[in-house]
């Protein structure tokens, strides 16, 4: 046990080397809280709430041990992507989580490294990235590791960074001990509910992805949106950041993230209606180019743009 409290020690520092902000380590063997995790996706599912992404009824998500046999010890790692910078006044809006480089790439690649310098320390040990791409529950596997709670609007949310974190996970067939899985502080507070300004937030904890404008800007591949969305989005054209610029533990004072790679692209902050307008398929490829946005496509970009009075 001591050579693998050592190990641990090791892996973490690794991990704050790759400039992961957060890191904590979950035994699969020993959560309490994970099956009833899995219990509420089963719910959630149930009641239709993932509309048309299909791909969260995958049931590797809930069967952790499928994704790598063998499996016995989660490295949960989280980067904060706040940038203290705003797009200029009544120009469109794009959730922070896309104003750089895509971040499935940047956490992917930092994991792999850490994997195999794992297996230097470790010969023969078997290993698996995991992204928020993946068949996989990151945030309850976050939460598990002690990098922060799920919030009410289902992001995880950790005291100090707030709920700007982006997460990946690095499966493990190694027994290592494990950190102290965080509890809830958001108490009574409904803020993130009671600013859904369509009325996603169904209740605490659940998202109705019908009704919520990130599912909408980003997931619905329909050629109109609901009249209900066009309503209530204003500018947000990519996703929708409200139920988290109302949440007390992001109006604490937060440092900009120091992650070059995750800034603005310097047309993210100044979008308007006319711009956009005169882009080509060409032109949206190219400054979509290493984005996480590049899987939304140029007419549902044109789509989401439509409503919008000139800007």
């Amino acid at each position: 046990m001591i050579i693998n409290q050592r190990l641990t020690e090791a892996l973490k520092e690794r991990a704050y080397k790759e400039k992961f902000d957060l890191v904590g380590i979950a035994n699969i063997h020993k959560s309490h809280k994970i099956p009833l995790r899995n219990s509420a996706m089963q719910a959630w599912l149930a009641n239709g709430n993932q509309a048309s992404m299909v791909w969260m009824q995958d049931p590797y998500r809930q069967l952790v041990e499928e994704l790598l046999p063998g499996i016995k010890s989660i490295l949960a790692v989280g980067i904060d992507y706040y940038i203290k910078a705003e797009r200029a006044p009544g120009k469109l809006a794009i959730a922070r989580y896309g104003w750089g480089q895509d971040y499935h790439r940047i956490i992917d690649q930092r994991l792999r490294r850490i994997g195999r310098w794992l297996e230097q320390q470790v010969p023969n040990c078997r290993w698996r990235t995991c992204v928020d791409s993946s068949p996989f529950i990151d945030k309850a596997w976050a939460e598990e590791a002690g990098l922060g709670w799920i919030g009410k609007n289902s992001n995880l949310i950790h005291p100090r960074i707030g709920s700007w974190l982006l997460l990946g996970h690095l499966l493990v067939d190694i027994d290592l001990p494990a950190d102290t899985p965080t509890d809830s502080h958001c108490g009574n507070c409904r803020r993130c509910i009671e600013a859904c300004p369509t009325g996603a937030i169904s209740e605490p904890f659940v998202i109705d992805s019908r009704h919520c404008i990130a599912f909408h800007t980003i997931e619905n591949r329909n050629s109109e949106l609901p009249e209900l969305i066009k309503k209530q989005m204003g500018l947000w054209i990519v996703g929708c950041d409200i139920c988290q610029d109302v949440c007390p533990w992001n109006h604490s004072p937060i440092s900009s993230a120091k992650d070059l790679e995750l800034h603005p692209r310097d047309w993210i902050l100044e979008l308007t209606t006319q711009q956009t307008r005169a882009w080509s398929d060409e032109e949206w490829q190219r400054k979509l180019r290493d984005s996480a946005l590049k899987r939304i496509k140029p007419w549902m970009w044109r789509r989401n743009i439509g409503h919008i009075v000139s800007k």
